[in-house]
């Protein structure tokens, strides 16, 4: 009992000593956290655990954050020293985040617009790594570190350009789509029950479709006479054509294969019953036949040929084409219109081909 007397007695003493090396302004901070310490208990008299309110931790971390360590531990506080630095580390946090971008300090935030570009040159480059993308975008006067890029490219999940670059077959196709060209026969019959034959052909990179002709015995005369009228057409147009694709139909003659092959065009057969191979022409004549044919009757061949004759060039001059962007092959897109005013007084006209059966919206003049 004596010994527990005296042990009390010497902690008491030093106790009392304890706050004689402090400042007035240290003593002054311990009241006021001890003084909230006990109105957060007595807000918790049930017995509860103490719990402290964001208020409490913004207080008590603003109160104790300029003591040292070593007076942190000898105020008798609810909660560890440790415990009060990080509620300020978070304190500081959140006052920061509140601060406007603009009045940040250090690098600026990079414009959304450099992101757009850097990501769109990534994907239309799939052997450029972020040191290319960066000398690239130094061309147009785009000043960005490298690492910028580098982690927008990491951001949006790129792979480096190593990992990237194996070529898909989609970018191999549109890659060699300008030397391409694909025919077919397809047929339809008339009002009286008579069967025409179409031969057609269309240009993979413009999707520019010809009509070759209309004839009810495909004989080998008409389809090495359609042959020249191709190889004619496409030396006058200037194009650079060293591929035809076609089916294996028993049609097409050897001398078919020969003519094009005088003017450098390789005829490529797709295979047995395989008719993705020839997917572009084929897509065309399942429009040919819903936009036209399934919605007409015709009355003999060149009531047929006229009216191939008027979509083709609906095809090519006005219809637009999801594989291509929307672009249609013999005309460029106009400008796009920004002026709301503008939008609100132009007038828009409608042109019908084939008794209307087509539709064509354009600028009234």
């Amino acid at each position: 009992m004596l010994l527990r007397l005296a042990y009390l007695g010497v902690t008491n003493a030093l106790a009392l000593l304890r706050p004689l090396p402090m400042s007035e302004r240290d003593k002054d901070t311990e009241i006021l956290v001890l003084r909230h310490q006990i109105a957060v208990l007595e807000r918790q008299l049930d017995g509860q655990k103490v719990r402290f309110t964001a208020a409490d931790r913004a207080f008590l971390a603003a109160l104790l954050h300029r003591l040292p360590r070593n007076v942190l531990r000898g105020i008798r506080l609810l909660i560890r020293p440790e415990t009060v630095l990080r509620w300020h580390r978070d304190l500081i946090t959140r006052r920061h985040a509140m601060i406007p971008l603009s009045k940040r300090a250090g690098r600026p935030p990079t414009v959304r617009s450099i992101r757009v570009l850097v990501l769109r040159l990534a994907r239309e480059n799939s052997t450029w790594g972020y040191r290319s993308i960066h000398g690239e975008l130094l061309v147009p006067g785009i000043k960005v570190a490298a690492s910028t890029v580098w982690e927008m490219l990491k951001d949006a999940g790129i792979d480096p350009a190593p990992d990237r670059t194996s070529q898909t077959w989609s970018a191999f196709l549109r890659s060699q789509a300008q030397a391409i060209i694909a025919a077919d026969f397809f047929e339809t019959s008339t009002l009286t029950g008579a069967r025409l034959h179409v031969l057609t052909v269309i240009e993979h990179a413009t999707r520019r479709v010809r009509i070759l002709g209309v004839t009810t015995h495909p004989s080998a005369a008409w389809v090495a006479q359609a042959a020249r009228n191709l190889a004619m057409d496409i030396e006058d147009a200037g194009c650079s054509v060293k591929y035809l694709l076609r089916d294996r139909d028993g049609k097409y003659p050897a001398l078919f294969d020969a003519i094009l092959a005088d003017t450098g065009i390789t005829v490529v057969l797709s295979g047995v019953r395989v008719p993705r191979m020839n997917s572009i022409m084929e897509r065309w004549i399942q429009s040919c036949r819903h936009e036209l044919l399934d919605r007409t009757l015709i009355w003999n061949q060149a009531h047929l040929l006229h009216a191939l004759r008027e979509y083709e060039r609906h095809f090519n001059a006005h219809r637009p084409h999801r594989g291509i962007s929307n672009a249609r092959p013999l005309r460029l897109l106009p400008d796009p219109i920004t002026d709301p005013a503008t939008v609100e007084q132009m007038a828009i006209r409608r042109n019908d081909r084939l008794g209307g059966l087509l539709h064509e919206y354009e600028h009234a003049a």
